[in-house]
């Protein structure tokens, strides 16, 4: 028979309840956030190609999103032995592929660490922008804490920590840096139609009107205007977006989270039954 180990006494992982990372990971925004992020990591050209070249994402776009989402709530929630294992399974298959430019036709390979920091960075700069613009409540100084902490998830992939932007001012000075480098080449066109109209059974185009297009818009929306100028459509007005985001977020955080968490995988359940009630990620943002 398995151990059961008492609440309150198993491992925290690597962030604890104590990080703010750990509150923040258990907001529903999070799905918007994610959204965005694969909008923003897109304008890599070659970032992009090492997807599109290396899967079908079309017709597994889902798959995809879902797996990250369990690799984010399993580095967030789970055992730091689970953490680990996670990342080095991320590692083990970046290793293993590689992309060619189409134009000159050079090979590299997809664990390059500028691309793995192109990834890192436009994913936790997306889980920061949209919760704090949707109303989850940071200061400034529990902002630059979230950063800081996720030079622990940049390890993860592979990248060395002392290199990623550990707060606010250097993750802009990053963008600033990388801005040169992007593009809304094809690739970064067939991921924005993908995202815009996605494939669905028919019986489900009335969700996706209701729910997906509304996800997809308003986190296209929230992009930063460069971004905007990049893909050639004209930027919201910034006023506009944030009241969008935040009637969502009001909307989203008015469900319970009792209903919210018990949606597969469950991941903060279980730190809860591990660590106890007290492990229960902060409705109002950090303690």
């Amino acid at each position: 028979m398995a151990e059961v180990t008492p609440a309150g006494t198993g491992d925290p992982g690597l962030f604890t309840p104590a990080s703010v990372t750990w509150q923040m990971h258990g907001d529903p925004m999070m799905w918007v956030a994610g959204v965005r992020a694969l909008y923003l990591q897109a304008l890599h050209p070659r970032a992009v190609r090492g997807v599109t070249q290396n899967s079908d994402f079309r017709r597994d776009a889902w798959g995809r999103l879902m797996r990250t989402a369990s690799f984010v709530g399993t580095t967030t929630y789970g055992t730091t032995e689970a953490a680990e294992r996670a990342g080095a399974r991320v590692r083990r298959i970046h290793s293993t592929l590689t992309a060619t430019d189409p134009v000159n036709g050079e090979r590299y390979a997809l664990d390059d660490p500028a691309l793995l920091l192109w990834v890192h960075c436009a994913e936790i700069d997306s889980y920061l922008h949209v919760l704090r613009r949707s109303g989850f409540p940071l200061t400034d100084a529990q902002a630059d804490r979230y950063l800081g902490e996720h030079r622990v998830s940049a390890r993860l992939v592979g990248l060395d920590p002392d290199a990623v932007p550990g707060s606010r001012a250097e993750m802009a000075a990053y963008f600033a840096r990388v801005r040169p480098d992007l593009a809304a080449g094809p690739e970064a066109r067939e991921v924005d139609d993908f995202l815009r109209r996605p494939p669905m059974h028919p019986l489900l185009a009335p969700a996706r009107a209701l729910l997906w297009r509304h996800v997809a818009r308003l986190a296209y929306a929230s992009l930063p205007p460069y971004a905007h100028e990049l893909y050639g459509r004209p930027a919201p007005a910034p006023a506009t977006v944030t009241r969008g985001l935040r009637a969502t977020g009001a909307v989203l955080r008015a469900i319970p989270a009792s209903l919210r968490w018990r949606l597969p995988p469950r991941h903060i359940l279980r730190a809860m039954a591990r660590l106890g009630p007290g492990a229960r990620p902060a409705r109002h943002g950090p303690r």
